[in-house]
């Protein structure tokens, strides 16, 4: 059974737990989602807590909340997750940057499918690492906030930390 390794976060009044592999970045929880629910999504591997081997990707988070982190550089795993269609878009997200936004129509356009809109919407709804592959960056084409698969507040939260203002 492959192992995958977790521990917390506490950011602001808030809690989040990250997900790593031995390669990178597997996921990150919305704003206090249960631990166990969380991890259930994950119940195929061996998940341990592990304070040491979350240290570099914690502090790489703190730092992003603290403002004196605007990309991060750590690898990413996604475990062989995601259709083409979804890790197409989820690359797309990782060139939009810090303190910026743009549209799920634009996010279309931008890998060549300009009437996916509603799917480019779909794949961000299932993207697990929110905040390191920044779908909170998405807005609608009328400028409103959209969804965001961490909730609302979560993503006003990321945005004004940005000073992105909604």
């Amino acid at each position: 059974m492959n192992v995958l390794y977790y521990d917390d976060l506490k950011v602001k009044n808030y809690q989040v737990y990250l997900l790593v592999s031995s390669r990178g970045w597997v996921a990150i929880s919305a704003f206090d989602e249960p631990k166990d629910a969380f991890l259930s999504r994950y119940a195929a591997y061996d998940c341990r807590l592990s304070k040491q081997i979350l240290a570099p990707y914690q502090r790489e988070l703190a730092e992003y909340f603290e403002g004196s982190r605007q990309m991060f550089l750590l690898p990413i795993d996604l475990l062989g997750e995601g259709t083409a269609f979804q890790l197409e878009v989820w690359q797309a997200l990782q060139g939009i940057p810090y303190g910026h936004t743009t549209s799920y129509s634009q996010i279309a356009q931008m890998i060549r499918r300009p009437n996916a809109v509603r799917a480019v919407g779909t794949a961000i709804g299932h993207n697990p690492l929110r905040i390191v592959i920044p779908c909170h960056r998405v807005l609608r084409s009328d400028g409103g906030i959209g969804g965001y698969n961490g909730g609302i507040e979560m993503k006003r939260t990321l945005l004004a930390l940005e000073g992105v203002r909604c």
